[in-house]
């Protein structure tokens, strides 16, 4: 069954000592394209994320947060030096601008670099365990786009169900449409010609050549042929992505509706050519959202 490209999935787990909790949002995007926001203490591992979520998506934009749930075991460190540029800095700063020359120990200590945090390196955990907890929430992302993919599928054959009724009326109505215009084109040439001979070969050549013209046959026989691939790639249970399949064969049925209105010449031929792309915009909307 087709997936979509919105979903959502989250998971829960130890890394560690630490508890750790993924979230993954995907939208719809032409590629494979991540975006991932670790806690700094799993920023080393974020290639090896980036690589768990490209295996497992293959399309989409991906949007994974992960969060630590309870802090490791840290001990504290003041970092001596910086703490000692800092006030340098400021009281140079209160002599020249005449400040107060009172300064605070906590607020140098909320300055950048002057507290050192170290994590307990036993406690960090590995990779592995990560990456189970990103799995997992990759899981139940596939599944709700899975889900969601099920309900596309419904809308889309039902659409394309339009699609191929309005091809068979024009598929039954070109040979009637052909007959018309040749005896229209007969009538016009006696017309004119006002009793005078009309070679019946030149005739019969210029009603074959009228006939090539109008003839959308080939046009049907391609479309019909599009339509079936289409349903087929939308109800197969495979693994493999199909949505660029299914907008490559949509810009083909597309292509043929074209030249179905350009040569039809016929009011009610046009008419289903109108019904044939309305329908084919509405799918086009909903397959920029298949995986």
């Amino acid at each position: 069954m087709i997936s979509s490209m919105t979903g959502f999935g989250s998971a829960e787990g130890k890394v560690g000592a630490a508890g750790v909790s993924v979230e993954i949002r995907t939208v719809n995007h032409r590629f494979f394209n991540p975006s991932i926001k670790l806690p700094q203490i799993f920023a080393k591992w974020e290639g090896d994320v980036r690589e768990l979520l490209r295996q497992r998506i293959a399309r989409g934009h991906v949007a994974l947060i992960g969060r630590v749930e309870r802090e490791l075991t840290r001990g504290t460190g003041i970092n001596d030096e910086r703490f000692s540029e800092y006030v340098a800095t400021l009281r140079d700063l209160q002599l020249r601008h005449g400040l107060s020359d009172s300064l605070d120990a906590a607020t140098i200590l909320n300055l950048p670099g002057v507290v050192d945090s170290q994590t307990d390196e036993s406690e960090q955990g590995s990779v592995g365990e990560l990456l189970t907890i990103v799995d997992q929430a990759v899981g139940a992302l596939r599944q709700m786009r899975k889900e969601e993919g099920g309900r596309l599928a419904v809308f889309l054959l039902e659409r394309i169900d339009l699609v191929a009724k309005s091809v068979a009326i024009v598929r039954d109505r070109s040979p009637l449409r052909l007959n018309e215009q040749a005896t229209r084109l007969r009538k016009s040439v006696k017309e004119l010609a006002g009793g005078a001979n009309v070679d019946p070969q030149r005739l019969a050549q210029e009603v074959a050549i009228l006939a090539d013209k109008l003839d959308i046959a080939e046009e049907v026989d391609r479309f019909q042929s599009h339509i079936g691939s289409f349903r087929q790639s939308v109800m197969e249970s495979g693994e493999e992505p199909v949505g660029k399949r299914l907008g490559f064969l949509l810009q083909e049925m597309v292509r043929e509706a074209n030249t179905m209105g350009s040569k039809a010449n016929d009011a009610p031929i046009l008419a289903q050519v109108v019904i044939i792309k309305e329908e084919l915009e509405r799918i086009r909307e909903q397959v920029e959202n298949i995986e």
